[in-house]
């Protein structure tokens, strides 16, 4: 599926943006004081959560101002990957989030104050949270699908995992008020703040791998030798690298032709493999095809993969 780039994608980003800024901070302000008013540790946690996907969606506008730049002297591969590290700071904010509430969890259980278990309203505005989550988030889905975000498609994940964790709350203070038993609440409240970090140390990972210029995903490679071999006079692909730039691929390979070739022949043939990949792999950023007559491969190259580099594994 095609995705939308430069101005488009930052309207997108901005819809995306001030959608969850409007209502994350409602969600955020309701728990956060039927938190504090119920006596729910769980639930003020849950409302601290949504109070980051404020912070999110407010960096989300900041970077769609970015992104939509145009490429300059300083920048010559454009603004793309700003929405890359803001994505990994916000990995860092959900870590942070979720670092806090276990930390809080685990003073009370360990402090022996007694525990008195939350009121009924914790209830209705943790029910009340699951709706608002999942329409958040199915709007946020929607547009990272329509605009190739990476930090759309992280809140959007986000905001996925806060309908589990805010099940998880509701299950908890059910629970806790039915057997009269608090301690279930503070127990509630840890495990969200454990699965906050691991959901953080999840889309860190996947950040880190576009900031070093990875992919684990080998079927690009094997769709990039595919469409070489499909190009006659184009041979043994090699050097190949292709790294992301926000939604986006930048592919660099080396080919071998016919030493005899003219250079308007061996030039036409190198872009003739540039159309073929475009056709096998879409948002394609930018593609360098370099030509090399046959048989001139260097032995030792240290980087790039090659057809049977892909094969072999």
């Amino acid at each position: 599926m095609a995705v939308d780039c430069g101005d488009d994608k930052g309207k997108h980003v901005r819809k995306a943006a001030v959608i969850a800024i409007a209502g994350n901070f409602a969600l955020a302000a309701a728990k956060i004081t039927i938190g504090l008013l119920a006596g729910s540790l769980a639930v003020l946690g849950d409302g601290i959560d949504s109070s980051t996907d404020v912070v999110i969606a407010a960096m989300s506008l900041v970077v769609a101002s970015v992104i939509s730049q145009p490429s300059d002297k300083e920048h010559p591969w454009g603004h793309g990957r700003a929405e890359t590290v803001a994505t990994v700071l916000i990995a860092f904010i959900i870590l942070l989030a979720g670092f806090q509430l276990s930390a809080s969890a685990v003073a009370r259980l360990t402090s022996g104050a007694a525990l008195v278990p939350p009121s009924a309203a914790a209830l209705w505005v943790t029910s009340l949270s699951i709706l608002g989550k999942a329409g958040l988030a199915a709007s946020q889905y929607r547009i990272a699908r329509k605009s190739g975000s990476a930090i759309v498609l992280a809140n959007a994940k986000n905001m996925a995992s806060d309908i589990v964790i805010s099940s998880s709350v509701l299950a908890g203070l059910a629970a806790s008020i039915a057997f009269s038993l608090p301690v279930l609440d503070t127990v509630i409240a840890l495990l969200v703040g454990i699965w906050v970090m691991k959901t953080a140390l999840g889309i860190f990972l996947e950040q880190n791998m576009e900031l070093m210029d990875g992919t684990t995903d080998e079927g690009l490679y094997r769709a990039l030798f595919d469409a070489v071999r499909s190009v006659p006079g184009a041979g043994n692909p090699h050097k190949a690298r292709i790294r992301k730039m926000a939604s986006s691929w930048d592919i660099d390979l080396d080919i071998e032709v016919d030493g005899d070739l003219t250079v308007r022949e061996a030039h036409d043939i190198a872009e003739g493999v540039e159309r073929a990949v475009k056709c096998q792999i879409a948002d394609v950023y930018d593609i360098m095809v370099h030509v090399e007559p046959e048989g001139s491969v260097r032995h030792g190259e240290q980087f790039g993969l090659s057809a049977s580099d892909v094969e072999e594994r």
